[in-house]
């Protein structure tokens, strides 16, 4: 504009700027790419088992740096924590068995403070089948008292849903229920899309239904031929395959996973092949745009 200096021509563009920041949405700013994807440790099992230090450094040999534990494999927290800082490999979430979570939380606390964590979540609930409404009440119980204690040392809790939860109750399902009756400020839930589809549901549906109650996500693969509809929580470790192989098209469910604002996406593989197909899941997610 005529008679303008050119620090009043920059004012526009400046002006454009901070409001493209201040208006930036937190859905659209959730993480996604290298530095927000992590591998569920239990998906080398084996591995740890027998070698704790090399199984660590094959990790990180695929480029993988972060992680999800289910134990430290006969080792103390505090040594577990060594092996991980010796290789540079950060744990940010851990999976807790449920007595556990209901008997000893402050020790759960600790543990997951010594490794570093910041989630810390339960992946199955004891149960008799099928899976039944006082069960589900009595997890409701303990995981709201867990979620509690939890924040109070800076942690997150969250629930892995694995299929079983979705029996019939009233005019939806018991993981209706399970989402209703805990408390939102301190219960937040890991989607595992295998054990979503495997039951029937809809990942996508239901991350759109409970929106930000949904921290992170498992992927995996699952094979063409694995049978789904079933309410038992269970399928042969075989139907793992690598994430972007097999029935589930992950790209409608990383779209709304991003929408919702997931945290950490957290590759588990439990078949025999699991070391070959790491690598690829890891590869379709870090090649594919979100």
């Amino acid at each position: 504009m005529v008679g303008m200096t050119p620090q009043h021509r920059l004012l526009p563009a400046i002006l454009a700027l901070a409001f493209s920041v201040l208006t930036f949405s937190p859905a659209s700013a959730a993480p996604t790419g290298k530095d927000h994807v992590g591998l569920q440790l239990y998906s080398l099992r084996n591995q740890f088992g027998t070698n704790v230090s090399g199984t660590l450094a094959e990790i990180k040999s695929w480029g993988i740096t972060n992680v999800e534990l289910a134990g430290t494999y006969n080792l103390t927290p505090e040594k577990f924590k060594a092996e991980l800082d010796a290789r540079g490999v950060n744990a940010f979430s851990g999976h807790f068995p449920y007595d556990r979570l209901r008997s000893d939380i402050e020790g759960v606390a600790k543990d997951a403070q010594t490794l570093g964590l910041k989630y810390v979540g339960c992946a199955w609930i004891p149960h008799g089948e099928p899976f039944d409404k006082k069960t589900c009440r009595d997890a409701i119980e303990v995981f709201n008292k867990a979620g509690e204690a939890l924040a109070k040392h800076g942690l997150t809790f969250f629930y892995h849903a694995h299929g079983y939860e979705f029996q019939p109750y009233q005019d939806g399902t018991l993981f209706d229920l399970l989402m209703r009756e805990t408390n939102p400020k301190f219960v937040n839930f890991q989607m595992d899309v295998f054990w979503i589809v495997h039951p029937g549901q809809d990942p996508v549906k239901l991350l759109e239904k409970f929106g930000s109650r949904w921290q992170l996500m498992h992927l995996k693969g699952m094979r063409d031929s694995t049978p789904t509809g079933l309410l038992t929580g269970h399928s042969d470790v075989t139907n793992d395959v690598a994430v972007g192989t097999g029935k589930i098209d992950y790209a409608p469910i990383l779209k709304a996973a991003k929408k919702v604002g997931i945290k950490w996406y957290v590759i588990e593989d439990e078949s025999p092949s699991s070391e070959s197909q790491i690598p690829q899941s890891y590869n379709y997610l870090q090649t594919r745009k979100w």
